[in-house]
C-alpha cells in the first residue's frame, strides 16, 4: 500500500459531487486497458443512473440501522429508512431449500434464538466456512419453515444492551419480504427505496449446491431490479460472484475489499496469489471496473490507522479509483468508542459514544461517495455539511 500514500483531503471532490461522471471514467478504464468496452453491456448505464439519482455522500444504514436495533430484522431495516439513510443494505444466506434469507453470516447461533429450540438442539455442528472453524447453527441446515419459527435477537449485547429491548420481535426476513417492503414502502413515500445487497460466502455455497447468485438473478428479474438503473446495488467480498452477477443482470455491482493482506476466498479457493493490496493498484482498479461500477473498501484503506490507532495519511484510493470510473463507499463506520480512530474516543468506556462527527468529517473529506453507518441518523448530519 506504499504507493497509496499520496492523496491529500481534496483529491476526490469532483466525484463526492457528481460520482465523478462515471460513464466517462469507465470507458476511460476501458481505454486503459486496450479494450473497446466494459465487458458488461449494463455496466455503464448503471453507474449513470447511480451518479444521477443518489445523494453524495450516500449514507448506508448498514444491515438496516443495527446501531439501535437487532440487525438484519424488518425493525432495523425500517428504522434506518425512517432515519432517511439513502440506502438499506442486506446480507444474504440461503436455506437447506434453496431460499434467500437476510442474515450477516449463516451462523445464526448469535442473531436467533435457536439455542432455545431444543428441536434444533441435534443441529449444532462444526463447518469450516472460508477457511474457518465454526460451531453453531448454520441457516443451509433449516427449511424456510423451519427458520421462521425462530426469533431474531442482538448480536453484541454486550456492547448495545438497548437493542436487547426487542430481541424476539421479528422474525428472519426472506430477501423476496424485503424487495416486497420495499416496494410498499416507496409507494407509501412516493419515491424508490434503494436496497445494497451482498452475497454472503459465494463460493462456499456453490460447493453445497447452494449458489447465491442465480437464485438471486431470478428475484431481481421477478421485481424488475436487472436493469441497470434499478434502484439497487449488488455487492461481494469475491470478485468472481459480481463478475457472475454480471453475466445474469444488469443491476449495478460493488466489490467489497478487506484488509491489504487478505486475499478474498474464490481468490484462496482458485489458487489466485493475489490480495487486495493487488486489486486496489490503479491496474486492479482498472480490472474492477469491467464488471462493476464501485469499490467498497474497509476505512483503513482510506485513511490507515498509525500504530497508537490514531488516523495517518489518506492514501490515494480514492482518487484512484474514480479515475478508473468507480465510486467509493468504505465500510464500516460506528459511534462507538472501540470501532472509532484514537483520537476521537471519549472516555474510557468502549461502549460509550465517541467524536463520530469527527471521524466522519476526515473520512468525507477525502472525497468518498458513501458510508456503511451502523447509526445512519449520525452520518446523515455528517453528510450534510460536504453534499452541494
Amino acid at each position: 500500500m506504499a504507493a497509496h500514500q499520496t492523496a491529500g483531503a481534496d483529491a476526490g471532490h469532483p466525484g463526492r459531487r457528481a460520482l465523478l461522471g462515471m460513464t466517462a471514467g469507465a470507458a476511460g478504464a476501458a481505454a486503459l486497458l486496450g479494450t473497446a468496452a466494459p465487458a458488461v453491456a449494463g455496466s455503464r448505464p448503471g453507474a449513470r443512473d447511480l451518479s444521477r439519482e443518489l445523494p453524495v455522500p450516500t449514507v448506508v444504514a448498514h444491515r438496516g440501522a443495527s446501531g439501535y436495533r437487532p440487525e438484519h430484522t424488518i425493525g432495523a431495516y425500517q428504522l434506518g429508512l425512517d432515519m432517511g439513510a439513502d440506502i438499506i443494505e442486506q446480507d444474504l444466506v440461503p436455506t437447506k431449500d434453496g431460499h434467500l434469507v437476510c442474515r450477516h453470516e449463516n451462523d445464526i447461533s448469535g442473531t436467533t434464538d435457536v439455542a432455545d429450540h431444543p428441536e434444533f438442539a441435534d443441529r449444532r455442528t462444526t463447518k469450516t466456512v472460508d477457511g474457518q472453524e465454526l460451531t453453531g447453527w448454520f441457516t443451509e441446515d433449516f427449511t424456510l419453515r423451519e427458520l421462521k419459527t425462530l426469533r431474531a435477537v442482538e448480536r453484541i449485547p454486550e456492547q448495545r444492551p438497548n437493542n436487547t429491548l426487542y430481541d424476539g420481535r421479528w422474525a428472519v426476513p426472506t430477501f423476496e419480504e424485503v424487495l416486497d417492503w420495499a416496494a410498499e414502502q416507496g409507494r407509501e413515500r412516493g419515491r424508490p427505496v434503494w436496497l445494497y445487497t451482498e452475497t454472503k460466502h459465494p463460493t462456499y455455497f456453490r460447493s453445497l449446491g447452494l449458489g447465491l447468485e442465480e437464485p438471486l438473478a431470478r428475484l431481481l428479474r421477478r421485481h424488475r431490479l436487472h436493469r441497470a438503473n434499478s434502484r439497487l446495488i449488488l455487492q461481494s467480498f469475491e470478485p468472481s460472484s459480481m463478475e457472475r452477477m454480471a453475466r445474469l443482470v444488469d443491476t449495478p455491482r460493488v466489490v467489497l475489499l478487506s484488509s491489504a493482506g487478505s486475499r478474498p476466498w474464490d481468490f484462496v479457493e482458485s489458487g489466485d496469489p493475489r490480495t487486495v493490496a493487488d486489486l486496489v493498484t490503479r491496474r486492479g482498479l482498472r480490472e474492477i471496473a469491467r464488471y462493476a461500477q464501485g469499490i467498497g473498501p474497509t476505512l483503513d484503506l482510506v485513511i490507515p490507522r498509525a500504530a497508537d490507532g490514531s488516523l495517518g495519511r489518506p492514501t490515494s484510493l480514492v482518487e484512484d479509483a474514480h479515475r478508473a470510473g468507480l465510486l467509493v463507499h468504505p465500510y464500516t463506520l460506528r459511534n462507538e468508542n472501540r470501532y472509532l480512530p484514537a483520537e476521537f474516543r471519549r472516555g474510557e468506556d468502549p461502549h460509550a459514544y465517541g467524536d463520530v462527527f469527527g471521524a466522519l468529517d476526515a473520512y468525507f473529506a477525502t472525497g468518498i461517495d458513501g458510508v456503511f453507518a451502523d447509526h445512519p441518523d449520525t452520518a446523515l448530519l455528517a453528510a450534510a455539511d460536504f453534499r452541494d
